[in-house]
């Protein structure tokens, strides 16, 4: 099972180079995961319209997107357990907060602090997309998860 993973878009509208990302690189995805600051309601339709997505809320978002999404949960998928979580506060351990979040779970995906991450800490795969949305901190990022005999997670860098 292959799923795309987009965080922290905070878009006010899919424009026109988001949607060009989106469809280049999750074009043979099965699910799309997001793990919230959606920011606008327009970029939940448009992914929605595109696959299933699975989300969750973040810090950003507003009160349609944090009605219609948990701040976090925990899905099944191929026999593991994936917790899907925004995250909060400072980006120095975000990490060991988030996992004092979920009970037994083979993978965190998360967002937040807009840089990407993915590794195994003792028997739990992290992994956070960064954002698609350039900064002048981090370049633009989306990432790809694969689920098989294990998770594995790629991190994309979009190039201008």
């Amino acid at each position: 099972m292959k799923i795309g993973v987009l965080s922290d878009t905070h878009l006010t509208e899919p424009h026109a180079e988001f949607k060009k990302v989106v469809e280049l690189y999750f074009k043979d995805v099965d699910k799309i995961f997001h793990t919230g600051d959606f920011v606008d309601w327009s970029v939940v339709e448009y992914l929605s319209s595109l696959k299933e997505l699975i989300a969750v809320c973040g810090n950003m978002d507003p009160f349609p997107i944090r009605k219609a999404f948990p701040a976090k949960q925990v899905i099944e998928l191929e026999g593991f357990r994936i917790g899907l979580i925004h995250g909060g506060g400072a980006p120095f351990g975000i990490e060991s907060r988030i996992r004092d979040e979920f009970d037994e779970v083979d993978a965190i995906i998360y967002g937040h602090t807009h840089t990407p991450a993915h590794h195994q800490v003792k028997n739990i795969f992290f992994f956070n997309p960064g954002s698609p949305t350039r900064s002048f901190w981090h370049a633009a990022t989306i990432g790809i998860l694969t689920i098989g005999e294990k998770i594995e997670g790629e991190i994309i860098t979009i190039r201008p």
